[in-house]
């Protein structure tokens, strides 16, 4: 039994990458979660094993898409909270789900797909298109939804674990282990990034759904003990197989030249991991109190689970 008191949740996006998680976590703390899935997604026999386990997990499923605005709103007005975590180009297209909140009338918290880099800490800094353009447009958003008083919370979650520490950043999609020869490190190595397991990413955004704490408010994911740098990585996964790895550095002119000759969008990943890994964009300032929070501080209860655990899966 779903507690009363708990907002409904719609999340759009739910069968993603990340959305899984949110919608997952979401039923699990007993949020009523609803799910917009294209009808095309259902019949998907790929994911026919998700669509099973959000229906075992009690979340309804709503057909529609977020270019249909008549039925948007109507699915809309159905819920308390609207969670997004579309991915790639359809990021603009969340000026559509901007406009059905605002007819709908009823929405007590939007957050926006961000789940990254706080783009507007990073957007003072030298960013490489096509990283630039892809963080400008997360940007427009968060200035569309401010523009319409909508209520919100901006989660920046910083490095998914799930896609970076299986292959230590490395630029072969179908690795699925950390490398045991040889490792290409970014820059001096020295830049400290933030890695956070979408699980983790998932329990802390619902945690913030009815706190009054994280209203219009950016939600840091930036667990203590998961800050490393590129060589404190390499050096942790040393330790845990017992064998030194050779290392291969690529200095930020060969990074800058790799994004220029890189198709879309692995220009874009590049350009995002020259921020993260050469400039240390994640890390390189203080959270502001009066326009953001951090998730561990707020909730100290949650067991997040560690870089140095995460790993151990692989070894």
């Amino acid at each position: 039994m779903a507690d009363l008191q708990k907002s409904k949740i719609l999340v759009i996006g739910g069968t993603g990458s990340i959305g899984k998680f949110i919608v997952e976590a979401s039923a699990k703390a007993n949020h009523p979660t609803f799910a917009l899935v294209r009808e095309t997604t259902v019949n998907d026999p790929a994911k026919a094993k998700l669509i099973q386990k959000f229906k075992n997990l009690g979340v309804t499923l709503l057909h529609g898409d977020i270019n249909d605005h008549e039925s948007l709103v109507k699915v809309i007005k159905q819920v308390d909270v609207v969670i997004s975590t579309v991915g790639g180009p359809p990021l603009q297209d969340q000026t559509k789900i901007i406009s059905a909140i605002k007819e709908a009338g009823n929405i007590k918290r939007f957050f926006p797909s961000e789940f990254g880099s706080d783009v507007d800490r990073v957007r003072v800094h030298d960013i490489v298109e096509p990283a630039k353009s892809f963080f400008d447009s997360k940007i427009q958003i968060r200035r569309a939804i401010e523009a319409e008083g909508i209520p919100h919370t901006y989660v920046t979650s910083n490095c998914f674990a799930g896609y970076f520490l299986p292959r230590l950043a490395q630029r072969q999609p179908d690795v699925t282990s950390p490398p045991r020869d040889k490792v290409i490190i970014f820059g001096d190595g020295n830049a400290k990034a933030i890695f956070v397991d979408e699980k983790d990413i998932g329990t802390y955004t619902i945690r913030a759904v009815d706190d009054p704490r994280t209203l219009n408010k950016v939600l840091h994911l930036r667990p203590p003990r998961n800050f490393y740098s590129f060589n404190e990585l390499v050096a942790l996964w040393e330790k845990k197989i017992g064998k030194p790895l050779e290392k291969v550095y690529h200095p930020e002119q060969k990074l800058l030249d790799d994004i220029k000759a890189s198709p879309f969008p692995e220009s874009v990943i590049l350009g995002i991991n020259h921020s993260v890994f050469v400039k240390g964009f994640l890390t390189n300032f203080e959270i502001e109190p009066s326009i953001g929070v951090e998730a561990s501080e707020l909730y100290p209860d949650v067991e997040y689970t560690t870089v140095e655990d995460y790993l151990d899966q692989f070894v």
